[in-house]
C-alpha cells in the first residue's frame, strides 16, 4: 500500500516542536547495555575486516619470500605492496551507491566474493604478473569492505554503544594483520616455493565463513528506511534494541532525518521521499553543500588523509624492514618481532574501543596523536643511532628502536575513533557515498606511503622517514584540535546541529527544547 501522505517533506512541521518531542521520546530510553543480536550482528560484519587486515598483514611477511622466489627488483616489492590501495578505490567509491542500492547486508557479501578471489588468484600465481593482478582484485574488496562494514557496524547499534560496535570492523583489521604476521612467521619454514603461496590462499577461507554468516544478519534499520520499509525496519529495530521503547525511539530519529512524516502508519511501505539509489548525492557533497555538510566533509577528509599519513602503513607494511634495519638479521626473529606489532595494535585498539564511548571520541583521538608524535620522534632517532654507527651494534638503539615503533602503534587509535567519528558527522543520505569520499582520500593516501617508503628511505634515510612522519602527526593534531566536534552522547540524526556554526541558533534550539520540558 503506498500512502501519499508519507510522502510530503518535513517543511510544514515546527522543527522545534520535532526536536523538543524526539529529545522527549529519547530521554531515559536508552541503557548502556550492549543489545546480544545488534552485538553479533557487528561481529559478523566486522569478518570482512579480518580478511582486508590479513591481506595486508600476511603481504608485510610474504614479501621477503616472494622477493627471493620470484626475483622482483625494490621498485616492484614497492609496487605490490601498494597496489592494493589505489585499486582499492575503485572498491570505496563503488560501495556506497553499491550499498545504497542493494543494501549493506549484501555490499558485505559482494565484497566477500571479491576477496574470496583475489586470495586464490595470489595463491595459485605463477608469476608476479599473476600475483599483481590478484592484489588488484583484492584491493577492489578492500575498498568495500572499509566503507561498509564501519557503516552497518554503525547504522545497527544504538546511540550509547555505538563507539564500542563501530570499533569493531578496527578490532577485525587488527586482528586480521595479527594472523596475517602469524601465518608468513608459521609458513615461512615451508619451501620457498610453496610457502607465501599458502599464506595467500589461507585469506580464502574467512570469506566462506562469512557467507554462511550473513543469512543470520538483519538489514540496516536506516537503509530499510531509506526504502521505505518502515514495518521491516521496525522490526529490526525490536530485534537490536533492548526495549520496544527505544526501538520506537530510534525509528522516530531515523524517520525524522529521512523527510517521512513520524506520524506515519509504520506498518506500510511507502515512497521514501528522496532518491535511494544514490543519484544527485555527489552534487550535494561536492557541488553544493551546505555549510555543514562543507565542515563534515572537510573533517572526514582530514581524518582519513593524516590517519596515513603520518606512517602507520610504513610500520605495518614494512615492520621487518625497520627491524632489519634495527639491527635484527634473522628471518625468525624479523618476523617475531613483527608479530609484536600485531598483538600491541589489537591489545591497545580492543582498550580503546571500551574507552571510546566513556571518554569521548575527540579527547581520545588527541590523546592518541600526542602519543604518536613522542614515539616517531623517539623512533626516528634511535634508528638514526643505529644508521649512522659505524658497527651497528648500538643494543640499546637496537632495543629503543622496537620500543618505539611498539610505542607508536600502540598509541595509533585513530581508526577505532575515526571510523564512528566520520560516519556520524554525515546525514543519513549523505552517509554512505561521504565515507566513499573519506575511504578513496584514505587509500590514496596509504598508497602512497607504501609505495614510496623504500625509496623514501634511500633519499632521507629511515630515521629521517620517521622525523617527516612525526612532523606531519603534529599537523595533524593541530587540525584535529581546530576542526573536529566532539560527537559523544549524539546521535546520528544530531550531527548536523553539531556542525552548525550559529551559535544563535543553539541558543534557540536550547531554549525551546526548555520550554517543552517545562510544559
Amino acid at each position: 500500500m503506498i500512502l501519499s501522505s508519507c510522502d510530503l517533506p518535513l517543511n510544514g512541521y515546527c522543527h522545534d516542536s520535532l526536536e523538543s518531542r524526539k529529545m522527549e521520546e529519547r530521554k531515559g530510553i536508552e541503557n548502556e547495555k550492549i543489545n546480544k543480536y545488534a552485538c553479533a550482528s557487528a561481529i559478523v560484519a566486522s569478518m570482512i575486516s579480518i580478511i582486508f587486515g590479513y591481506e595486508t598483514g600476511v603481504m608485510s611477511g610474504a614479501l621477503i619470500f616472494i622477493k627471493e622466489d620470484l626475483k622482483i627488483t625494490e621498485l616492484q616489492v614497492e609496487v605490490l605492496g601498494g597496489i592494493i590501495n589505489f585499486c582499492a578505490l575503485i572498491g570505496a567509491l563503488s560501495a556506497g551507491r553499491t550499498s545504497d542500492y542493494i543494501g549493506r547486508r549484501y555490499t558485505i557479501c559482494l565484497a566477500s566474493a571479491i576477496f574470496f578471489s583475489g586470495s586464490l588468484l595470489m595463491g595459485f600465481a605463477p608469476n608476479f604478473a599473476l600475483l599483481l593482478t590478484g592484489r588488484c582484485v583484492a584491493g577492489i574488496g578492500v575498498g568495500f569492505a572499509l566503507v561498509i562494514a564501519p557503516v552497518y557496524s554503525v547504522e545497527i547499534s544504538a546511540a550509547s554503544t555505538r563507539g564500542i560496535l563501530a570499533s569493531l570492523p578496527e578490532i577485525g583489521i587488527s586482528l586480521g594483520i595479527l594472523f596475517g604476521y602469524i601465518s608468513s612467521y608459521f609458513f615461512g619454514k615451508l619451501p620457498l616455493h610453496t610457502g607465501w603461496r599458502v599464506m595467500f590462499a589461507i585469506g580464502a577461507v574467512p570469506s566462506l565463513g562469512l557467507a554462511f554468516g550473513i543469512l543470520g544478519m538483519p538489514e540496516s534499520p536506516r537503509w530499510l528506511v531509506m526504502q521505505g520499509r518502515l514495518k521491516d525496519a521496525k522490526t529490526v529495530l525490536s530485534k537490536v534494541s533492548n526495549t520496544e521503547a527505544e526501538a520506537e525511539s530510534r525509528l522516530l530519529d531515523i524517520k525524522l532525518a529521512a523527510g517521512i512524516d513520524p506520524d506515519c502508519n509504520d506498518d506500510h511501505v511507502i515512497t521514501p521521499n528522496q532518491n535511494t539509489s544514490g543519484q544527485g548525492i555527489w552534487k550535494e557533497i561536492l557541488l553544493r553543500p551546505t555549510p555543514q555538510v562543507r565542515w563534515m566533509l572537510l573533517a572526514a577528509l582530514g581524518i582519513h588523509f593524516f590517519e596515513h599519513a603520518t606512517g602507520i602503513e610504513a610500520v605495518i607494511l614494512y615492520s621487518p624492514r625497520i627491524f632489519k634495519k634495527a639491527g635484527v638479521k634473522s628471518k625468525n626473529k624479523l618476523l617475531l618481532a613483527t608479530i609484536g606489532v600485531g598483538i600491541t595494535k589489537t591489545v591497545f585498539i580492543s582498550i580503546s574501543s571500551f574507552l571510546i564511548d566513556k571518554t569521548g571520541r575527540r579527547k581520545l583521538l588527541l590523546a592518541s596523536v600526542g602519543g604518536m608524535i613522542v614515539a616517531l620522534f623517539g623512533l626516528g632517532s634511535a634508528l638514526t643511532i643505529v644508521e649512522q654507527s659505524p658497527d651497528q651494534k648500538v643494543v640499546w638503539a637496537l632495543w629503543l628502536s622496537i620500543a618505539t615503533c611498539y610505542l607508536y602503534v600502540m598509541f595509533f587509535l585513530n581508526w577505532a575513533c575515526t571510523s564512528d567519528m566520520v560516519l556520524r558527522y554525515f546525514p543519513l543520505k549523505l552517509r554512505a557515498q561521504g565515507a566513499s569520499i573519506g575511504v578513496a582520500v584514505n587509500r590514496v593516501t596509504n598508497a602512497t606511503v607504501s609505495m614510496t617508503f623504500l625509496s623514501l628511505i634511500k633519499a632521507i634515510t629511515i630515521g629521517g622517514a620517521f622525523f617527516m612522519f612525526g612532523g606531519i602527526s603534529v599537523l595533524a593534531w593541530i587540525f584535529f584540535f581546530f576542526f573536529l566536534p566532539e560527537t559523544k552522547g549524539k546521535s546520528l540524526e544530531e550531527m548536523e546541529q553539531v556542525f552548525t556554526r550559529n551559535k544563535k541558533s543553539r541558543i534557540v534550539d536550547m531554549e525551546s527544547q526548555i520550554k517543552n520540558e517545562d510544559l
